[in-house]
């Protein structure tokens, strides 16, 4: 028997890492130390990862899965970049624990989501159809 994990093991903790590193990401945006231009890219990509819009629709053969694919993790590795790494490290810490625990996390990003979208499509009416 084979000591080297399975390919589903594999992409099993890839995931996981993954998700870790969005809520590390949503940590690293609430500390104060962490630069403007690094927060603004972080909400980026923390809103892209859970929204349920994608850049192409995942119905589309092979191209729909490309930007979670590839978008998602290069996203989340400039985002990475940017902020010092004394701040991911205590942010990846508060992941663990998130994770370790559970929590409200997704409930409050979910709402955060559906706030944006609503605060978006009233601009969007405003712009086109003009408040009455």
């Amino acid at each position: 028997m084979s000591t080297t994990p399975s390919w589903f093991t594999r992409w099993r903790e890839a995931a996981r890492k993954l998700k870790r590193n969005i809520t590390a990401l949503y940590y690293a945006v609430l500390d104060p130390r962490t630069p403007w231009y690094a927060k603004a890219f972080a909400v980026l990509v923390v809103a892209y990862a859970i929204s349920p819009i994608d850049l192409i629709p995942d119905p589309i053969p092979v191209l729909g899965y490309l930007d979670d694919l590839l978008l998602l993790p290069l996203g989340i590795w400039i985002a990475l970049r940017l902020i010092p790494s004394a701040i991911m490290v205590e942010a990846r810490e508060k992941a663990t624990e998130q994770e370790r625990i559970g929590g409200p996390l997704g409930f409050i990003a979910a709402a955060a989501i559906i706030t944006i979208y609503i605060l978006v499509a009233i601009w969007l009416w405003a712009y086109f159809f003009g408040l009455p």
